[in-house]
């Protein structure tokens, strides 16, 4: 299936520029549109334009069992970070059906809207706005490089609701695996628009919809959509190498994720003075583009000093003429960590106080007392759970992540334990305070996320690993997904990993073997038949059952 898209938002260097809500992404869109109606699901749009195919009735039946990813990219993005999880989830639905699988209840899957944020800088947009996360009115408003707001564009998408003239695309009519052929071009193309219910909720499309229709007027968090979600599992590409290097007798094709770290993006404005590069003297400059450079090193010192790892790599120069001193700089920042003080850290702010009510440490008390987990990960870093009491002591996210094993990763400790060799280096230009001189601007931020820990220590237990009577791995990631905003909102949620040789991810480069990628279909059938067929759903945290699904006890914080 995924031979089908490889051309589609191809770029020069090999890798793609599929960004939400352009042609490229609209093709996509309609290829899932396709995948879903060759295989007579329902597809639904919901009031964020994020498409549902339904196998079954789940507002009769539901909420039911989702699966699925995201198809857009990062600029230079790879092949499988995103598409790989939406493909082996229609290939996983091929194989429940061939081995003859009764479902108690409904299967979906979902493409995420806008997951990168490459167009708009917020990532996980459209899953952001179905759970309300964000307000609206801040989504809408969002503005890409060339000042078009999301509102204009969903305007102007929801107006014609094609593809931009991408040619139309032929359903595979059933996949023999995800990276196998698929017809392109074959069916001519996908007219279908999906509209929007008497609610203002998503509606159904009845034929190959879910390409525009987006209303405006009812953009934002979508109670119907949610309330259809029973438990979440996304399937994904690792963007590590925690697999590649297992030893071989503890080799595994695919792991379960066990948590997300923080993670936030901040903005900083360099201010210059234009001037003419031939005429001014360099001691008459003021020349924004030192200041970045400082910036740049002085961001690496303080992760390195933190033991977090951040990023400048969006940079835009005014008036970004090749013989004019610039004006304006703006660098974005990305830092992340396994602990929110680590991340501050790196940004000079200060952590707010840890609030033992939320959803991460509930997780986390639940994580380190279940004995499936303890047959996976290091029972030095969590303790004896027999003797210890999570009421005397709360783990910190530090705490969870370490159980989880992605601290043993050497890529990661090389940057956690060099930390104090550089710190006064960091101390004599910063004063200690990170980036707070730099006085950074907080586009968004997203606290720290365990998933389900009832809900991974089942998957490891199906999931397994090949020749062996171990369960699965469970890890941990600092890759952001829509799966951490659904598990944030309340949503009973799981991640698979499948083997990256490389590790190399949002690049070119970014590769999982064909047999691996089999191997991920095959974990997620075993995981989605379990689910499906189970009587009841697996036990979840403790303040779900207390309220609606889909609805989170308090919003996160609005990620400015």
């Amino acid at each position: 299936m995924l031979a089908a898209i490889a051309d589609v938002g191809r770029a020069p260097s090999g890798g793609y520029e599929r960004f939400a809500w352009t042609g490229h992404d609209l093709a996509l869109r309609e290829w899932f549109a396709a995948e879903a109606a060759a295989r007579g699901l329902d597809v639904t749009l919901d009031r964020a334009g994020n498409q549902w195919a339904w196998w079954g009735d789940p507002d009769a039946d539901g909420p039911g069992v989702v699966t699925g990813s995201h198809l857009d990219s990062v600029p230079g993005g790879g092949a499988f970070d995103g598409p790989l999880g939406v493909a082996s989830a229609f290939a996983a639905l091929d194989a429940l059906r061939a081995s003859g699988v009764t479902p108690v209840r409904p299967l979906g899957i979902v493409n995420f809207s806008d997951e990168e944020g490459a167009r708009f800088g917020l990532a996980c947009l459209g899953s952001r706005a179905v759970t309300g996360t964000v307000s609206a009115d801040r989504l809408l408003a969002l503005r890409d490089r060339a000042g078009d707001s999301l509102a204009d564009v969903l305007g102007r998408v929801g107006g014609s609701g094609t593809a931009g003239g991408s040619g139309g695309f032929g359903a595979t009519g059933g996949a023999r695996g995800v990276s196998g052929s698929g017809g392109v071009g074959g069916a001519g193309r996908v007219d279908g628009v999906g509209g929007a219910g008497p609610n203002g909720g998503a509606g159904r499309t009845g034929g190959l919809g879910g390409l525009g229709g987006v209303r405006l007027e009812h953009y934002g968090r979508d109670d119907e959509a949610l309330a259809r979600i029973g438990v979440f599992v996304e399937l994904h590409v690792e963007q590590g190498r925690y697999l590649a290097d297992l030893p071989d007798d503890e080799a595994a094709p695919v792991a379960v994720g066990a948590a997300i770290w923080p993670h936030g993006r901040w903005r900083v404005d360099l201010a210059g003075e234009a001037n003419h590069a031939g005429t001014t003297p360099l001691a008459h400059r003021h020349d924004p583009m030192l200041d970045l450079a400082r910036l740049i090193t002085d961001v690496r010192a303080a992760a390195e000093h933190a033991g977090a790892l951040a990023t400048l790599a969006k940079v835009e120069v005014e008036p970004n003429g090749v013989n004019a001193i610039p004006s304006r700089v703006r660098a974005w920042i990305d830092a992340r960590a396994q602990t929110e003080q680590a991340v501050r850290s790196v940004i000079g702010a200060p952590a707010p106080p840890s609030d033992p009510s939320n959803v991460e440490d509930i997780a986390a008390r639940a994580l380190m007392k279940r004995p499936t987990l303890r047959s996976t990960i290091a029972d030095q870093a969590i303790g004896d759970s027999s003797t210890s009491d999570p009421s005397n002591s709360r783990p910190s996210n530090v705490d969870v992540v370490a159980a989880s094993g992605l601290t043993e990763r050497p890529g990661l400790r090389s940057a956690v334990d060099g930390g104090a060799a550089i710190g006064e280096g960091v101390r004599s230009r910063t004063g200690g305070r990170g980036l707070a001189g730099w006085r950074p601007v907080e586009e968004s931020w997203t606290p720290a996320t365990v998933f389900d820990p009832a809900l991974a220590a089942r998957l490891a237990d199906v999931v397994g690993r090949p020749g062996s009577a171990l369960p699965a791995p469970v890890i941990g990631t600092g890759a952001g997904h829509d799966a951490g905003i659904l598990a944030a909102a309340g949503v009973p949620t799981a991640m698979l990993f499948v083997r990256n040789p490389t590790g190399v991810s949002h690049s070119p480069a970014e590769y999982a073997e064909l047999a691996d990628c089999d191997s991920g279909v095959e974990a997620l059938t075993a995981v989605l038949t379990d689910l499906l067929t189970t009587p009841a759903f697996p036990p979840s945290g403790p303040d779900r059952a207390a309220r609606p699904a889909g609805r989170a006890p308090s919003a996160p914080a609005d990620p400015r």
